[in-house]
């Protein structure tokens, strides 16, 4: 029970990767805040958890409004009192493309959630655990953070932001005992990604993409979640500051 009635924030936990995340902190003693724009499938979320005796509430939030983050984290406050670790997991891929036919209403939208998201989470969370005197902020970044991805220029860029900014915060609340760390996600399989929906828009598009990680498979949205429970635990509680790959050795 490592996280015994530790309050754990998660955003983008409707499905997928948070989902699993979701599941994880609960089984270990969390009490955790599901978090997504997705109500039916957050509360489908926190139905699982609370069937399973563990402890989870919805709150709906769409993280590119800052109106909606600010609402959220108040909200957490005033009904609990403290996050002790935050999971800044919300994102969105959008449809492959080259840079030179990518609209500026798709970049916008794919910046808007998955990087100008983390840093209002990021930010309003930083105030809250000065406050406490600590806490561990964890950002889902991907392997498109690290290097480049072909046709998903937006989304690599935002990811390749995720990184920057947990680097530069990491550095700055060092000594403030809250620690601040990227976890970046392969091919994982989840409601973002589908083999069988990329071999649709392109043929033979799964089997290239599975063929260029060393292990020769895609990711389990379950080894995600270990990955987060271990790194945001007082066993990494030297580490800060990283972009952990979670690749099956791809970046390697």
């Amino acid at each position: 029970m490592e996280y015994q009635d530790k309050l754990i924030l998660i955003t983008g936990a409707a499905s997928g990767i948070g989902r699993e995340a979701a599941y994880l902190f609960a089984k270990e003693g969390g009490i955790v805040i599901v978090s997504d724009v997705n109500e039916a499938g957050g509360k489908e979320t926190v139905d699982k958890i609370t069937t399973d005796g563990g402890k989870a509430h919805f709150i709906k939030c769409n993280v590119a409004d800052f109106s909606e983050v600010e609402n959220l984290m108040s909200t957490i406050v005033s009904e609990h009192g403290r996050i002790d670790v935050a999971i800044n997991n919300a994102g969105i891929l959008g449809m492959p493309m080259r840079a030179a036919d990518t609209g500026v209403d798709t970049w916008n939208q794919i910046m808007s959630v998955n990087a100008s998201g983390v840093f209002y989470c990021m930010k309003l969370q930083l105030k809250i655990m000065l406050k406490q005197k600590g806490g561990v902020i964890l950002n889902t970044a991907s392997v498109a953070g690290l290097r480049g991805f072909p046709n998903n220029i937006a989304y690599s860029a935002s990811k390749h932001a995720i990184v920057g900014m947990t680097k530069t915060a990491a550095m700055e609340y060092a000594g403030k005992n809250i620690r601040i760390n990227a976890l970046c996600p392969v091919f994982t399989i989840s409601g973002m990604f589908d083999p069988e929906f990329a071999d649709k828009f392109s043929a033979g598009l799964s089997e290239k993409l599975r063929m260029q990680v060393p292990m020769r498979r895609f990711a389990e949205s379950s080894e995600m979640a270990e990955a987060m429970i271990w790194i945001c635990s007082d066993k990494a509680k030297f580490i800060t500051g990283i972009a952990l790959p979670v690749d099956g050795g791809l970046t390697a």
